[in-house]
């Protein structure tokens, strides 16, 4: 096999593209030849040590891939040698072989692209978690999503969408605005230009958004919660700004709202069943044409780097992906 591997947690630059005896499955095991994979913002924070889950040295990273069955390990049973799979590891991915636990592999129903599968789940996943069982979003409702241009942003609109829910997408230039419309957001607002809360309070009729989908973190925290709905749900997806904001705990009194984390690593570890329900209402939608991963740009595999200075822009739409020939 061949693969990005990182050595020492010293970011992009350390990691080195080279061969490696290729691995065997053990028991519970799969191997997968990886046709494709996804790059995310925890896969950038893994290779600089910042992350919550640090791989054992030397480690290949990429948390999101798909491709086909190679191997199987003693007592996998839910899928065959050849079968299009999906998967969400600890690291792995930026290769072209990978060894995964058996619950982290997800088949791929007929017709459900091998690239679209190494940009669905974790996004999707996170977003579903989030917006559907952490908020409990309900047809009518008003979604503002921060950040909407990007991977779990873009997915958050769909689903929100999907789930008959009136949606406010808030990104940092024209471009992506017009990006998020193309999604089926149904207004926008480019924070960098325009105030926040005012434009918020003209959208909503004074009301706010019931749910405020926030992957971003930093400055906008505070005036989003500020401008919530009575009864409000404010999801904590993340901080991809770089700062973890304080916000007034008098808000939530005054607003009767709700702070709501989301981690969906460890809702899909803690409650295998409920993410498996969520995952199959997905792939319906899907089928459907419903969601969709918006992929920004392909890149051979080899052009890892490049993928990662692409993410550093902060100009991606949808999801990165690389790909093995």
């Amino acid at each position: 096999m061949i693969a990005w591997w990182c050595d020492k947690l010293e970011g992009v630059a350390s990691l080195q593209w080279r061969e490696a005896p290729t691995p065997e499955p053990g028991p519970g095991q799969v191997r997968i030849a990886i046709r494709a994979a996804s790059l995310n913002f925890p896969d950038l924070l893994t290779v600089e040590g910042k992350y919550q889950f640090r791989p054992p040295l030397p480690f290949v990273p990429g948390s999101e891939f798909s491709g086909h069955v190679d191997a199987l390990g003693a007592g996998v049973t839910h899928v065959k040698i050849g079968d299009p799979v999906a998967a969400i590891s600890n690291s792995g991915g930026f290769g072209s072989h990978a060894v995964v636990d058996a619950p982290r592999v997800l088949p791929l129903p007929p017709g459900f692209a091998l690239e679209d599968g190494a940009a669905f789940a974790f996004t999707y996943g996170t977003s579903h978690h989030a917006l559907m069982d952490r908020a409990a979003l309900k047809p009518g409702e008003t979604v503002l999503v921060l950040g909407a241009a990007g991977g779990v942003g873009s997915a958050a609109i769909q689903i929100a969408k999907a789930a008959g829910a009136r949606v406010i997408a808030g990104a940092s230039t024209d471009a992506k605005c017009g990006f998020c419309r193309s999604l089926g957001a149904d207004e926008t607002i480019n924070y960098t230009r325009d105030d926040l809360r005012a434009a918020l309070k003209t959208l909503t009729a004074g009301k706010g958004p019931d749910v405020v989908y926030d992957p971003v973190g930093g400055a906008l925290a505070e005036p989003a919660f500020r401008s919530i709905a009575w009864r409000g749900r404010y999801l904590v997806v993340g901080f991809a700004l770089g700062s973890i904001p304080s916000l007034p705990l008098n808000l939530t009194l005054l607003k009767g709202a709700s702070i709501v984390g989301v981690f969906w690593g460890d809702f899909v570890a803690r409650e295998p069943k409920a993410s498996a329900a969520g995952m199959a209402q997905l792939a319906d939608w899907y089928a459907r044409g419903l969601v969709k991963p918006a992929i920004d740009c392909r890149l051979p595999m080899s052009e890892l780097p490049a993928a990662y200075a692409r993410m550093a822009t902060r100009e991606v739409q949808g999801k990165v992906v690389m790909v093995n020939a």
